[in-house]
């Protein structure tokens, strides 16, 4: 996985409780945990250029068919200059 997720941001007032890298089938992602004022929330970080070719909806579509995602769960999708993020999980 080398170094190519080395430089994910983190806002100021975020604390990254976990990050992990893992496989989401064959792309190389980070599984992270985080708080952001009182509320915590767990994360999936691709590469922009893996998910590319999808739209959020099919991303949403694709991360809400795993048990990760626990059902009910908002669910958002940022995508940055260089990462996707997808977040979930959401509890306050």
């Amino acid at each position: 996985m080398n170094n190519k997720f080395e430089n994910i941001p983190v806002e100021a007032d975020t604390k990254i409780l976990m990050s992990s890298p893992m496989k989401w089938g064959e792309l190389d992602i980070v599984y992270q945990k985080w708080t952001w004022e009182g509320i915590k929330v767990e994360s999936i970080v691709f590469l922009n250029d893996d998910v590319k070719e999808m739209d959020d909806e099919a991303l949403e579509a694709d991360i809400r068919e795993s048990s990760i995602v626990e059902e009910g769960s908002q669910m958002s999708i940022k995508r940055g200059d260089e990462f996707t993020f997808v977040n979930f999980n959401f509890v306050s």
